[in-house]
């Protein structure tokens, strides 16, 4: 039986592509090269590091102030100074920073509307 090893990507629809691409490259370092899109090598990332798919029942509020159906996480090297860039570049923070034994967690609505979870392990 074939398994699966990990996320291999996070595609969404975008009302102006460029304009999120700038955003995410200006306010939190993500380089989209060539191809417009940013990659994650394993040797970049934490030791400690997982992907996690799950899915949510419909009338979860974890997703909330957005109105979207999915959310997105994103890895880290210090959630405090990534919430104030993201806060400097027009992002709504939202909730408060969450620290457990296995990482630390904050939220953010990005410029369209889209829940970004980021997490230092």
């Amino acid at each position: 039986m074939a398994k699966v090893f990990g996320i291999g990507g996070i595609f969404f629809k975008s009302k102006d592509p460029d304009k999120l691409i700038e955003w995410y490259t200006k306010w939190l370092g993500m380089d989209f090269g060539e191809y417009k899109s940013t990659e994650f090598k394993k040797e970049q990332l934490p030791e400690k590091w997982f992907g996690v798919i799950s899915p949510f029942k419909l009338t979860t509020d974890y997703f909330n102030p957005s109105k979207k159906d999915f959310m997105i996480n994103l890895v880290v090297d210090d959630v405090d100074e990534a919430l104030e860039q993201v806060k400097e570049g027009g992002g709504q923070i939202t909730g408060e920073i969450e620290r457990h034994e296995y990482g630390t967690f904050g939220w953010f609505i990005d410029p369209e509307g889209n829940k970004v979870e980021l997490w230092k392990p």
